[in-house]
């Protein structure tokens, strides 16, 4: 097993297990506290989706800063198993937990739900980025002015946006691209 921890709010240093299973590579400290430091008066009280969820880390770090909800979806039966140990670890009741496809949960047409926040990172060899993000958009998922944290091995600027996306943060962290999109109308 190994570890990362939490960075702030109301878990502040606790720290998570996960798998070491091939592809998983939960966020590195520095790029979170980057992520959260640019969404830090955004977080509180958001719908959040976290697809791809790997760790769970990204869910649980925005719970712990007031996040009021978070969908968290992962396929891998062994990893989906180990999140679900952490949100009961840390009796995370703001979590909704589906062991899931991600592109096959974000392909029904979405009513009633839209999400404030979603968090985008996917495996970087399974070219699951810019499928995710059509299905996002096409699909009615998005609050008007959602956010979307993307992280890619590729520069953000060569994948594919829709229209009413833009790109306003990006940066790079050793071989990791990660940025925020702001979606409008």
């Amino acid at each position: 097993m190994n570890q990362i921890r939490i960075i702030a709010g109301k878990w502040r240093g606790r720290k998570i297990s996960f798998l070491d299973q091939k592809g998983l590579r939960p966020s590195p400290d520095r790029v979170r506290e980057t992520l959260f430091n640019w969404l830090q008066f955004d977080i509180v009280g958001t719908h959040c989706l976290d697809l791809f969820a790997g760790s769970g880390i990204l869910a649980l770090e925005a719970c712990s800063r007031g996040a009021k909800q978070v969908t968290c979806i992962e396929l891998n039966r062994e990893t989906a198993s180990n999140i679900k140990n952490n949100i009961e670890l840390l009796q995370a009741e703001e979590i909704f937990f589906l062991q899931q496809n991600a592109l096959e949960f974000l392909q029904t047409s979405n009513t009633n739900n839209k999400y404030d926040l979603v968090f985008l990172d996917p495996p970087f060899k399974e070219n699951l980025l810019e499928p995710s993000i059509a299905l996002l958009e096409s699909n009615s998922w998005l609050a008007k002015s959602a956010l979307i944290y993307l992280e890619s091995d590729q520069p953000l600027e060569d994948c594919l946006l829709p229209e009413n996306w833009t790109l306003v943060k990006n940066k790079k962290a050793g071989q990791v691209y990660y940025g925020l999109c702001q979606r409008t109308g």
